[in-house]
């Protein structure tokens, strides 16, 4: 090539350069955010508390908010294991002065509890402003959160009765935490050196006989009902139906199509023509589909009361034939059986939330439901919950 030919071509390439730099951006794609948007989002609080609201919240307040948005999971004093593993105990006055949790190393606490381990005051008031309750995340108000971060650190006795946590304090409680000094650096998450290994071939290859560590005793697999069933309808729920036995699940996936149980195929394809042999598998996916879908012109039917129940999370804490924290839903029908005010009053039970029928935990105000979404539910319970 020339050196003329050459000299064009660079130049050519240098101007288209210059061109897509100097390109607008694309039109009708996105906008900036607004500050309003940012705010909203940028919710976090660090170890340092910044991102931490100002405000305060009391014990005493802290006290009213857990009896009635919090007891219903983590127990009245902060100590069950019924739903989810223990907020308070297992910490000591001595811990408070030295901020290590002596029973985290010498393991005489059975079980390890939040206030065992975590090291920073932040975390309790970032993850439940960000996730609590478990039903309805994001709704306590800043005092809210301020007070039941108080009345947690209460129950662990870190804090007096008459104590106020705010921003003008947290600091200081910061240093009262039991496990402040527990956390270290000095591991590979932090102390990282050479070049990291993205492969993982090493830890790939003789690996011997695996056994898992982690799953569910068949004793205890039907203990609470069906777990899979029992997620807050927030996110990505993943899950197996608990009520099942492992084998049985694991058939009905072998027999199972693409995005179909072992019963959906059954039930949906046909025989086919010759021989009486089932159609394919995306035949039955195709009759399921059209079995599936509203005719023309016919509107779509209402949720009916299991399906909202489980929309929502009402089966986190009741089961439909076993007592969760609340009762078995089977159990409310057989109480009310031939009750004609039944489920008027068991509507404004759920609307304005309850305690003292079933036991002591109360069960909290789900104010935010429509009144016809709580009628088609109390109306499947009192109909059996089939």
């Amino acid at each position: 090539m020339s050196r003329f030919i050459k000299a064009a071509v660079a130049l050519l390439c240098a101007a288209a350069s210059c061109t897509l730099l100097a390109a607008p951006p694309y039109a009708n794609v996105g906008r900036a955010a607004t500050p309003q948007e940012v705010a909203a989002w940028d919710i976090d609080v660090r170890p340092d508390f910044k991102g931490l609201p100002k405000g305060s919240g009391s014990v005493v307040k802290g006290m009213e908010v857990w009896e009635g948005k919090c007891a219903s999971c983590h127990g009245t004093f902060g100590e069950s294991n019924e739903v989810f593993t223990p907020i308070v105990g297992g910490t000591t006055r001595e811990d408070v002065k030295s901020g290590r949790v002596a029973s985290l190393r010498d393991n005489k606490q059975p079980q390890r509890t939040t206030m065992m381990k975590v090291a920073t005051v932040s975390t309790l008031w970032d993850y439940i402003n960000r996730a609590m309750p478990w039903t309805a995340p994001k709704s306590l108000t800043t005092e809210e959160v301020y007070a039941v971060t108080a009345y947690i650190l209460n129950m662990a006795e870190v804090l007096p009765d008459d104590f106020v946590l705010s921003d003008q304090n947290i600091a200081e409680v910061q240093g009262r935490m039991p496990n402040r000094n527990g956390m270290t650096q000095a591991h590979g998450m932090w102390d990282a050196k050479g070049k990291p290994d993205v492969r993982s071939t090493a830890c790939m290859t003789n690996c011997g006989d695996v056994k898992l560590r982690s799953e569910l005793p068949a004793a205890a697999r039907n203990v609470h009902g069906d777990l899979s069933a029992q997620n807050r309808s927030f996110g990505a729920v993943r899950g197996v139906d608990t009520t099942k036995p492992a084998s049985q699940l694991a058939l009905a996936a072998k027999a199972s199509v693409p995005g179909m149980s072992a019963a959906s195929v059954a039930t949906a394809a046909p025989a086919g023509a010759a021989g009486g042999q089932p159609a394919s598998a995306a035949a039955a996916a195709a009759a399921a589909a059209a079995a599936a879908a509203p005719a023309p012109g016919v509107a779509k039917a209402a949720p009916g009361g299991m399906a909202l129940a489980k929309q929502n999370a009402c089966l986190a804490c009741h089961g439909v034939g076993n007592k969760i924290v609340g009762p078995a839903l089977r159990d409310i029908a057989a109480k009310y059986k031939g009750d004609a005010a039944a489920a008027q009053r068991l509507a404004a039970k759920v609307k304005s939330g309850s305690s003292g029928a079933w036991g002591p935990v109360p069960m909290p105000a789900q104010s935010h439901l429509k009144d016809e979404d709580i009628a088609a539910m109390v109306g499947w319970i009192l109909d059996g919950a089939k």
